[in-house]
């Protein structure tokens, strides 16, 4: 063949791989105007109609490997409001990790929000959930976790490498990562236990679920392990709400409605056959969100907003809560590189230490908008019109155009308050969906939390003054309260400040709280769900995420979502087949 010849068959073959590109990989996988009853009849349960044995409301770090389950032996309907993670640059490199979090457009994989208490905050809108916009840090719960929540421990010792085989790796520790870790061991936090998936007292190195070319691995990836014949996953699928018969003795789900990507509304039918359900997988703010949109909740709640009542229950949407972080500050006069969590001490006293370095933003690589006095701002549309006043305003405009550069050359060392005692409440602002309930955390309410916060402070203190760590970052012995004073003036939060108090390690606890996405609640068990999740009070209804966790399971709750979301796939599975669900 001739030189020509071999450039017009090479054009041909690229022309045919580009032809064959699949931008959502999985065939299973579509946008929601794809929906109708013709196209989904292939999916039928019995032959004859076109409902579905199970409905997943949201395919997040739960419904991923939960749909992926089920749909070993039953069709499955999965409905996600976002898109796919995997063209998406922002949640595919860690390099991106903070421009994910800072995109504020409506096409952005992660919705901003913001707490009563002033905190910024963030919920995950993208096929993989939470997974798609975290720091990707990978570590199981505690055993003790496990046995508190009552769940099966050998399934839950099954269900983990399920997760851990197609997604986490072992990381390449930065060196700043082991100034930490020689840090927290001269400090104190003993002993050093290697690398380990384990959630176990000392300093250790975690799993994460970036490979070692910085590239993420969602809980979306979980799908690959789903039987494409019975599965189908539709994108920008906003479920507006869950249906209910409520003709007989208990309300009883027959199916969801849900808005496509045109703004089109349809109708998702649950099958008829005993045992077919639709699980709530949508998070700690979308789950309460949902079951109140859908008529189940407090019953003042509901009138107060006109949605008809289905079933009362004052619990939904309370006891939220939130893992307070605090960070200090810390610079560098080495050249820092960008590493997210890989080493992490955990305490005794229920305080966990974590890093993370080397982040900073170009004003030409995020969508930001600042409309803060709008209430039409989905940022801002739960904090009170009286507190945007203009100081605010100005303050949130000069702070965020401060973020668009590198502050500083250094890292973040930060503390996590496991086990909070202070609670908060979810409640709706209006029934648009897509807007943010409103939610309190109600952060260093409870004195204890407060007083284990000041500790984790002083232990921090001392492993950024820690001679391993000086050695490392080559600054003199800095003044503890001038990192502190740092900490406040970097404006992270909406709350009032006592810049000139940070002697006061209570007052910089106050000061400096920020999130480190770990919130949960809203749908606890036994106020809202049973011990195997199902709703109370009505029939065919489950939920299946972190609102039903009364606590964050291990320093981070990721490994414990995805892997509930396998675990309670098999236990639907084996009490619906038996022996022969084949999981």
């Amino acid at each position: 063949m001739t030189e020509s010849g071999v450039i017009r068959t090479l054009t041909l073959q690229c022309k045919e791989e580009k032809l064959k590109f699949n931008p959502y990989r999985y065939t299973f996988i579509d946008k929601a105007s794809s929906f109708s009853s013709s196209s989904s009849s292939s999916f039928s349960s019995n032959g004859r109609d076109s409902s579905y044995d199970y409905i997943v409301i949201g395919g997040g770090t739960a419904g991923c490997p939960l749909a992926a389950t089920l749909s070993r032996n039953f069709s499955v309907l999965v409905l996600e409001r976002g898109g796919v993670p995997f063209t998406n640059a922002n949640v595919s490199f860690l390099r991106n990790f903070h421009i994910g979090l800072a995109d504020t457009s409506a096409s952005s994989a992660s919705q901003a929000f913001v707490s009563t208490d002033g905190v910024y905050n963030a919920r995950a809108r993208v096929l993989g959930g939470g997974s798609c916009i975290n720091a990707g840090f990978y570590s199981r719960a505690d055993a003790a976790f496990v046995k508190r929540a009552g769940w099966d421990e050998k399934l839950v010792k099954e269900s983990y490498p399920w997760v851990e085989r197609e997604i986490v790796h072992q990381p390449k520790l930065t060196l700043w990562q082991k100034a930490l870790r020689d840090s927290l061991l001269e400090v104190g936090v003993r002993p050093f236990n290697g690398f380990t998936y384990d959630h176990v007292s000392g300093t250790k190195i975690g799993g994460t679920i970036f490979d070692r070319f910085g590239r993420r691995h969602t809980a979306a990836e979980l799908l690959a392990y789903a039987n494409p014949q019975k599965l189908r996953v539709l994108i920008y699928a906003t479920v507006q709400k869950i249906v209910f018969d409520t003709s007989g003795a208990r309300p009883r789900v027959t199916g969801v409605i849900f808005k496509d990507e045109k703004g089109n509304q349809h109708q998702a039918l649950l099958s008829n056959r005993k045992g077919s359900e639709v699980i709530l997988s949508s998070g700690a703010m979308g789950s309460p969100q949902m079951l109140m949109l859908s008529g189940i909740g407090p019953k003042k709640e509901l009138q107060r907003l006109k949605i008809p009542l289905v079933l009362e229950n004052e619990h939904v949407g309370k006891g939220m809560a939130d893992n307070p972080m605090n960070t200090i500050l810390v610079p560098s006069k080495q050249p820092i590189e960008q590493s997210l969590i890989q080493t992490v001490g955990i305490t005794k006293m229920g305080v966990y230490v974590e890093a993370s370095t080397g982040f900073g933003q170009s004003p030409t690589s995020i969508h930001t908008h600042y409309g803060i006095m709008s209430d039409k701002n989905e940022l801002f549309s739960t904090i009170p019109a009286k507190q945007r006043t203009p100081e605010a305003t100005q303050a949130y405009i000069t702070r965020n155009k401060f973020q668009l550069h590198e502050a500083f050359n250094g890292s973040f060392i930060l503390e996590k308050l496991a086990y909070p005692i202070s609670r908060g409440h979810l409640s709706l602002v209006n029934t648009n969906v897509d807007d943010n309930p409103s939610v309190t955390f109600n952060y260093f309410k409870h004195p204890v939390d407060l007083q284990r916060c000041v500790e984790a402070i002083r232990l921090v203190s001392k492993v950024v003054t820690s001679k391993r760590f000086l050695n490392y970052t080559q600054c003199d012995k800095q003044n503890v309260h001038k990192m502190l004073s740092l900490s406040v003036k970097a404006n992270i939060n909406l709350r009032p400040k006592q810049v000139n108090d940070t002697r006061s390690m209570a007052q910089f606890c106050k000061d400096t709280v920020v999130t480190i996405w770990h919130y949960h609640g809203g749908c606890l068990v036994g106020k809202v769900v049973s011990p195997d999740l199902k709703v109370l009070g009505v029939d065919r209804l489950r939920v299946i995420d972190g609102s039903t966790f009364k606590e964050s399971p291990g320093t981070n709750p990721q490994a414990t979502v995805m892997m509930m979301g396998r675990y309670m796939g098999v236990k639907i599975l084996r009490e619906r087949l038996g022996n022969k669900a084949g999981v």
